[in-house]
């Protein structure tokens, strides 16, 4: 599989630094908690930790929707939970990729109802001209077109997720 680069390794840090200033002025002084979605937001977010400049902790969930395939279930399994309280602090959902929405609006209404004093979302990828539930993205790396990508934590069948840049897939190419 040879991808076509879309985004580059230098690209995404200029952005995970932009989006780590906006943090840190925001949140600065405030309990952040930062909440990686595994597997993919593993590399996302401590890059992004990086550049945030703020006391932060982190912590860990795993979700699934997808299984083995390139397109979501609709169908959301907690595969696991995080193992902080986060009652009365500030969350910061951090993701690799907003595709369809379904799993992060699902992950979302279950950490509302542990009262947060505030829940946001940040997401290095979002796609476009794709149908989602209603949701605020707090902070946006880039907006790409519906295709299938690979790298910088995103993978197909666990494999590709170490590319230090997001990279388009021609889903014909893919094993079955």
């Amino acid at each position: 599989m040879n991808p076509r680069v879309l985004i580059t390794a230098e690209d995404i840090d200029a952005k995970l630094a932009e989006m780590g200033k906006a943090i840190t002025a925001d949140y600065d002084g405030k309990n952040l908690l930062l909440v990686g979605i595994l597997k993919g937001a593993f590399i996302v977010m401590a890059d992004l930790a990086r550049h945030i400049h703020t006391s932060v902790e982190f912590d860990f969930m795993a979700v699934s929707s997808y299984g083995g395939t390139t397109k979501t279930s609709g169908v959301v399994r907690i595969l696991k939970d995080l193992d902080t309280q986060i009652e009365d602090r500030h969350v910061l959902i951090v993701e690799d990729i907003i595709d369809s929405g379904l799993t992060l609006h699902y992950l979302m209404k279950n950490l509302r109802v542990r009262n947060p004093a505030s829940l946001s979302l940040a997401a290095l990828l979002v796609k476009t001209g794709v149908e989602r539930p209603p949701m605020e993205i707090k902070y946006t790396g880039f907006n790409i077109d519906p295709e299938f990508v690979i790298g910088f934590g995103l993978d197909y069948r666990e494999l590709y997720r170490n590319l230090p840049f997001v990279g388009v897939v021609d889903e014909a190419d893919l094993q079955p």
